[in-house]
């Protein structure tokens, strides 16, 4: 069995959107109900707070500012979706400082892989810009810091059903981050089309699998099953990062990809079968309460035995 690491802190329930926006308190309240099975069997990881310093590795410089101010402010949107309340700077910090501490245990002891189950998400957040839910891009920041630690290049894997534009475009003239993307298509945020492949030295090191609406398991497991090891071989990552979105779930409310949890867990077998480095997961999207909490759960399973 491996030694599995998980990350998670109240401090991310936080978090205020309202009761009724889709991603909200109650998404990690199911996962967390979820795991009881499973729990003795993982490291707990408590996440530290990021610095600007941190933050600004990959957000412009004033951005962090910006966001405290606003969300200090009693809170605001910050676009049409995404909402900042009183606690969300707080809960944003510490989901950075998860990944930070993901990538310190799994240099520094015997834990192998790691899943940061926090909120809010991160990948669409662009380097001065909140939106899709998302205030700092928590996997982009993430590769930075693992840049830092030795890990010097890395490969992130996206199966939300929406396409990370924010990790994209941080990454998109940089040949020692690979962002690999499966995802709805045409779809929220309206990226991702395979033509999209990076620029300038970063040419051929994003690769994009945009997929039609009602996309079930067999056209998942084929991609996961022969593009990702293939890319993966070629590009021989030092670490693997993965921002695990669940919206492709054949019952979440917000898309119209039809994957079952065994497919979910199919999908997670693939990848942690396609390379021999350490994993972190990092959660992003996912907004059916049950499937959510099935999913991640099988998810950490795959992670313990594969």
């Amino acid at each position: 069995m491996k030694n599995v690491g998980y990350v998670y802190d109240p401090v991310y329930l936080k978090h205020d959107t309202g009761e009724n926006h889709p991603e909200n308190y109650k998404r990690l309240i199911s996962i967390q109900k979820h795991l009881n099975p499973v729990m003795d069997k993982l490291t707990f990881i408590k996440p530290r707070k990021a610095t600007a310093r941190d933050i600004t590795m990959v957000h412009d410089t004033y951005y962090p500012q910006e966001i405290m101010d606003l969300c200090s402010g009693g809170g605001t949107h910050l676009d049409p979706d995404t909402v900042c309340s009183e606690g969300s700077y707080e809960a944003a910090v510490y989901a950075v400082g998860a990944g930070l501490e993901a990538v310190d245990r799994v240099k520094d002891s015997q834990i192998e892989r790691v899943f940061c189950a926090v909120r809010p998400p991160g990948h669409h957040a662009e380097e001065a810009k909140a939106m899709g839910f998302c205030i700092f891009n928590n996997i982009a920041i993430t590769a930075r810091y693992a840049q830092k630690q030795g890990y010097e290049k890395v490969f992130i894997i996206d199966f939300d059903a929406h396409h990370g534009n924010g990790t994209q475009k941080i990454f998109y003239e940089d040949d020692t981050v690979f962002y690999f993307s499966t995802h709805q298509y045409p779809f929220y945020p309206g990226t991702g089309s395979a033509e999209e492949k990076g620029k300038g030295k970063g040419y051929g090191f994003t690769y994009n699998v945009p997929l039609p609406a009602w996309t079930g398991d067999s056209v998942y497991e084929n991609v996961y099953s022969t593009i990702v090891p293939e890319l993966i071989n070629r590009f021989k990552p030092d670490i693997v990062l993965v921002s695990a979105g669940y919206d492709l779930h054949q019952a979440d409310p917000l898309t119209n990809l039809m994957v079952s949890t065994e497919g979910i867990g199919k999908i997670v077998e693939l990848i942690l079968k396609s390379a021999n480095t350490p994993f972190i997961f990092m959660l992003e999207g996912g907004y059916n309460l049950d499937a959510l909490g099935e999913s991640v759960k099988l998810t950490v399973e795959k992670m313990l035995t594969v």
